[in-house]
């Protein structure tokens, strides 16, 4: 079922529009949301935008082909079978008309359908038809292609991975709970998440790495750089002082992380076109609960 969607027009003759669909009860300890994106232009022409910092995502590309780069790669052409491990750096995206299903992957679900840490795919993106770790799932291209619609397209992605579960290894509970608390706006620093945790210091950086794809000091920075950016996604009449989240000392503070995390200035940002991004935040905040991937809650 469609709960959330968003349709923008960003310029003439162009229509972007994105649907998302809740994943099942037994897949939100391991998968965001599934969604739809696509892209009618005139022929010759792209949209482009910049994906958040997020988890990883499995994206199936029908279409023109689209350019990606991470952190300011230079923009290569995706793949059409792409898989983007979790990343800290804004993703420049391109597209022309296209169709993509994707599928967003948290954390605990890495762990239990990769057999690879997440630090090995961490701001990169990789074809995963050629990667050993994803082929198995290529074919899935060709039956989201013959699907008869798109609930039922969205409905063969729940059940495959639903089915993956089947035989997956177990859940190891230090990941819940280190994304439980890696989202609570009230977590501070590494240790005291190491505290939360009930592990050493040192013990909660590996398991970070490779589950996560990042040190814990950086998440932590990242994930309150994403709630401040939440915010102004869902009103961009906001001014940038009025998203700040309550751990920035002041706005010099915010505008290093901006330029950390997506590569360029707040206001420049703001004075972006956001066909894909701007008007789905909304959307994915009523189907997921939040605007952004980063800050979904495991588990629902």
């Amino acid at each position: 079922m469609t709960v959330g969607e968003s349709v923008s027009g960003p310029q003439s003759g162009t229509r972007v529009a994105t649907r998302f669909f809740p994943v099942s009860a037994a897949l939100r300890p391991y998968c965001s949301i599934i969604y739809l994106t696509e892209v009618e232009t005139s022929p010759g022409t792209r949209v482009e935008d910049y994906l958040h910092p997020e988890w990883a995502n499995l994206r199936f590309i029908d279409g023109e082909p689209s350019f990606a780069g991470v952190g300011g790669a230079k923009p290569e052409a995706a793949p059409h079978f792409v898989v983007t491990g979790p990343t800290s750096k804004a993703t420049y995206f391109a597209a022309g008309n296209m169709r993509a299903w994707g599928i967003g992957i948290l954390p605990a679900g890495w762990a239990k359908f990769f057999a690879l840490p997440a630090e090995d795919l961490a701001d990169r993106f990789v074809d995963g038809t050629k990667h050993p770790a994803f082929a198995p799932l290529a074919p899935l291209a060709g039956r989201l292609r013959q699907a008869n619609d798109v609930g039922t397209a969205a409905q063969m992605l729940d059940d495959h991975f639903t089915g993956l579960l089947v035989g997956a290894p177990r859940d190891d509970p230090a990941i819940l709970a280190a994304h439980g608390a890696l989202v609570d706006d009230e977590l501070t620093s590494v240790a005291e998440l190491a505290e939360k945790l009930e592990l050493s210091e040192r013990s909660v950086e590996r398991l970070s790495r490779r589950a996560f794809g990042f040190p814990p000091k950086l998440l932590i920075r990242r994930q309150r750089f994403l709630r401040s950016l939440a915010r102004f996604m869902l009103d961009p009449s906001m001014s940038w002082i009025e998203t700040l989240d309550y751990h920035y000392y002041d706005q010099a503070q915010f505008t290093r992380d901006f330029r950390r995390f997506m590569g360029m200035s707040p206001r420049a940002y703001a004075a972006r076109a956001k066909p894909i991004l701007g008007s789905a935040a909304r959307a994915r905040a009523a189907a997921a609960g939040e605007a952004v991937q980063g800050l979904h809650k495991p588990a629902g």
